[in-house]
C-alpha cells in the first residue's frame, strides 16, 4: 500500500513552490485568501511555497480545484496552460452552478451581472474624470 507521505517520491516536485506560487498569483489570489479557501493555517502553506514543505495528496486534488490547473501542471508532469477561465475560484463554482439555471433564470443573471459591469464602468469613468 502506497503511504500519503510517499506519493510524489517519483516526480520532480522542486518546483512545485514556484507553480503553486505562479498559479495562485495569475489568478489574483493573496495567500490569505488561498489558505482560506484551502481552510489551513498561512504558516503552513507558506513552507509549501518556500518548497520547505509538500502538501498531502487529497490537498495537492483540492489546490489544483481552486487554481483550475490539472493535477499534472501543479506537480510538473506538465508545462502549465496560460488559460485562466475566471480568476476567481468562488465565481467559477457559481458559473458552473448557474449553468444549470433554466433559460428564463439565466437572463435575468445575465442581466444583473451587465448591469454590476455597467456601474462599476460608469464609477471609473467618473473616477478618472474627477481626477483629471
Amino acid at each position: 500500500m502506497l503511504t500519503n507521505s510517499h506519493w510524489y517520491n517519483n516526480l520532480d516536485m522542486s518546483d512545485f513552490a514556484e507553480r503553486l506560487k505562479s498559479s495562485r498569483e495569475a489568478r489574483k489570489m493573496t495567500q490569505v485568501r488561498f489558505c482560506e479557501l484551502l481552510d489551513i493555517s498561512p504558516r503552513v502553506y507558506c513552507r509549501w511555497e518556500k518548497g520547505d514543505n509538500v502538501p498531502h495528496l487529497d490537498t495537492i486534488i483540492k489546490i489544483a480545484n481552486i487554481l483550475q490547473v490539472s493535477m499534472d501542471e501543479l506537480v510538473g508532469r506538465k508545462q502549465p496552460k496560460n488559460e485562466i477561465k475566471i480568476r476567481n475560484y468562488e465565481l467559477h463554482q457559481l458559473c458552473q452552478q448557474a449553468d444549470d439555471l433554466t433559460d428564463t433564470d439565466q437572463k435575468v443573471l445575465m442581466q444583473v451581472i451587465d448591469s454590476l459591469i455597467k456601474r462599476s464602468q460608469l464609477s471609473k469613468m467618473m473616477d478618472n474624470t474627477v481626477t483629471e
